[in-house]
C-alpha cells in the first residue's frame, strides 16, 4: 500500500472524494512532500484523479465502488442529477443513459470527460429565485448521497432545455418511451410541488397541460 493511500485509509476516507484541501489537511507535511506523494499514488494507481484538484482512492483500497453521480457532485458541488439520467434511475425510460447530467445553477454549460468514468454534463437552466431545489431529493450512490430529481422534475427539466411545445402525450410516451403507467401515478401535488420553478412561458403550459392530460386519465381509469 502506498504512503497516501495508507494515511487516507487510517484517515477513514477510503470511501471519499476527496479535494487537494482535504488531502492537505490529512497529510500534512510540505507542499512539496505532498505534491511527490500524490504524483506516486496516481503512478502506482493506489489514487485516481478525477478531476484538476479532485481525488478518489483506487478500487483495491475502497470498500465500495465510485458510482458516476458521487463523481458528478464532487465535481460541481451544488448541482442536482436530472434529465435522462435521472428517468433512467427512477425507471421511467428503459434505456441506459452513459452520460450523466446534471443541472448547476451557475450559466455555462460544462462537460468533463473521465477515461475510466465517463462524460459528466452540467447545463443551467432558467429557474425562478429559491426554487432551484423544488422536487429533489437525496439519494444514496455507493457510501454517498446525491441530490437527484425526482421523475416529474427531471421530465420538465428536460421539456425547458430541448424547448419543447406542448402538443400531446405522444411526446413522452413515443419520443421519451415513458410508460402511462408511470405518468399515472403522479398526483396534484406532484405538479404543485414544481408550481414555481420555471420561469420560461411555454415551458409553464407544457407543464399544465401535461397535468391536465394525466388528471383526465386518471379519472377515467
Amino acid at each position: 500500500m502506498s504512503k497516501l493511500a495508507d494515511k487516507l485509509v487510517e484517515a477513514g476516507y477510503a470511501d471519499h472524494i476527496l479535494t487537494e484541501r482535504q488531502i492537505a489537511s490529512i497529510l500534512k507535511g510540505s507542499e512539496s512532500r505532498r505534491y511527490g506523494l500524490v504524483n506516486r499514488a496516481l503512478k502506482d494507481e493506489s489514487l485516481t484523479r478525477l478531476k484538476r484538484g479532485i481525488y478518489a482512492l483506487g478500487p483495491r483500497y475502497r470498500l465500495t465502488s465510485l458510482h458516476p453521480f458521487a463523481i458528478a457532485q464532487a465535481i460541481l458541488p451544488g448541482s442536482y442529477i436530472s434529465m435522462e439520467t435521472a428517468l433512467s434511475y427512477h425507471g421511467w425510460i428503459p434505456e441506459a443513459v452513459y452520460e450523466t447530467i446534471s443541472i448547476t445553477p451557475g450559466r455555462k454549460t460544462l462537460n468533463y470527460k473521465n477515461d475510466k468514468f465517463g462524460q459528466f454534463t452540467f447545463i443551467p437552466l432558467a429557474h425562478n429565485k429559491y426554487q432551484f431545489l423544488q422536487s429533489i431529493s437525496r439519494q444514496k450512490a455507493g457510501a454517498q448521497t446525491v441530490l437527484v430529481a425526482e421523475p416529474l422534475r427531471a421530465l420538465m427539466d428536460l421539456v425547458a432545455y430541448r424547448k419543447k411545445n406542448w402538443s400531446n402525450i405522444n411526446w413522452t410516451e413515443q419520443g421519451l418511451r415513458i410508460e402511462l403507467t408511470n405518468l399515472t401515478q403522479l398526483q396534484a401535488k406532484d405538479f404543485k410541488s414544481i408550481d414555481q420553478v420555471y420561469k420560461n412561458k411555454r415551458v409553464l403550459f407544457f407543464q399544465q397541460e401535461l397535468k391536465n392530460e394525466i388528471l383526465r386519465m386518471i379519472e377515467t381509469t
